[in-house]
């Protein structure tokens, strides 16, 4: 099979949470656009019209993808039951070794599915297009490997941890909080900055929920007017396709490290 064809014959699975429609097309266009594949090889699980579902749904499919949310919170389950079932999901990808990328939302759900802890922020929460730092691990990582430490990225939540959940490593943060970890010993990813948005992507957004995460319209123009182009952040995924689905790194031992619990 050429490689074409093994591009194309890939199959993931999205979940998504998301309530509104254009923001659900938004984001499959976002990670079908990065991944470099085409939308109809993504498959959506959108757990606002699935709430519950078994944690073998992922199973069959090439990996797992999982999106933000700006309409839930990870601390609220009673509110949102969808977050058990989510984590129930999380823990059995890690322990079938399926290549999982989490996104945002997906990632505070993974830090809780594996043991870790999630604070809030009302106030002073990341928001924007912001530089961040690479951990020592990076250097091997087969994500970060050639990413530039101080890359740019788009980062909008108010729910952070400041350590990796048992068994992760740390691969990449900010004075303020973790942004990436790898799961140690399988292919799985968490980013709490967003490597399927970009910087026009962000302005859409951000005006969209303005009332959800800015003070005002002059709090909006000022985030919107410093805001960055992100293309290193935006290049994980389609490195997440080429290198992992498609190239030969699941194919090599994945070496365990003790585990980095501290920025």
């Amino acid at each position: 099979m050429t490689g074409l064809d093994r591009r194309s014959s890939l199959r993931l699975l999205l979940l998504q949470i998301r309530t509104e429609q254009k923001v659900r097309d938004e984001e499959h266009h976002s990670f079908a656009s990065y991944c470099g594949l085409d939308r109809e090889q993504i498959e959506v699980l959108n757990v606002f019209d699935r709430p519950d579902f078994p944690p073998t749904v992922a199973d069959g499919y090439d990996a797992l993808l999982v999106g933000g949310a700006s309409e839930a919170n990870v601390l609220e389950p009673g509110h949102y039951p969808f977050v058990h079932d989510s984590q129930r999901l999380l823990r059995h990808v890690v322990t079938t070794g399926q290549p999982t990328f989490a996104s945002c939302f997906g990632f505070q759900l993974v830090v809780l599915a594996l043991g870790g802890r999630i604070d809030h922020r009302d106030t002073g929460f990341e928001m924007g297009t912001l530089p961040i730092s690479l951990a020592s691990a990076a250097a091997s990582d087969p994500l970060f490997r050639d990413t530039t430490d101080g890359f740019m990225a788009v980062s909008v939540h108010r729910q952070f941890t400041d350590r990796v959940p048992p068994g992760c490593e740390l691969l990449a943060y900010t004075d303020q909080c973790v942004h990436a970890f790898r799961v140690i010993g399988c292919p799985f990813w968490a980013f709490q900055f967003h490597p399927e948005v970009d910087k026009a992507t962000l302005v859409e957004r951000l005006t969209h929920y303005r009332a959800h995460y800015t003070d005002g319209d002059d709090h909006l123009g000022q985030v919107l007017t410093s805001a960055e182009e992100t293309p290193e952040s935006n290049g994980l995924m389609r490195k997440f396709v080429d290198r992992v689905l498609l190239g030969d790194e699941l194919a090599h031992p994945w070496v365990a490290a003790p585990s980095q619990t501290e920025r």
